[in-house]
């Protein structure tokens, strides 16, 4: 086996379960700020499991996190919340700390 071939055998698993680990991360992210969302938007709380998983399936139209975001301010902004990107943003940034404490915790 060549020294390449080595490091990527050597490294398999450690890239899998890291990839699979930030995947759980973020989906877990996506459902806190959809929760936060639906929370602004007053839903009851069947409407915020569906919603929160909706702003899960969200995520995957698209790579980065441009596609929940639009779909947050349309969604915010559509129910007469008064929001911005920004406040988005940082609410992501907020629930992505969270979900990796809860997951690493």
């Amino acid at each position: 086996m060549t020294s390449f071939e080595d490091r990527e055998h050597a490294g398999g698993p450690g890239f899998a379960h890291d990839a699979d680990t930030l995947f759980r991360i973020q989906a877990r992210r996506n459902r806190l700020v959809g929760e936060w969302a639906a929370e602004r938007m007053k839903l009851s709380q069947a409407e915020t499991d569906a919603y929160a998983k909706a702003v899960v399936q969200a995520d995957f139209e698209e790579a980065g996190d441009e596609d929940v975001i639009r779909k947050l301010l349309g969604d915010l902004t559509a129910a007469g919340v008064d929001t911005s990107e920004s406040e988005i943003r940082a609410a992501l940034e907020a629930k992505q700390v969270e979900a990796r404490r809860a997951f690493l915790g």
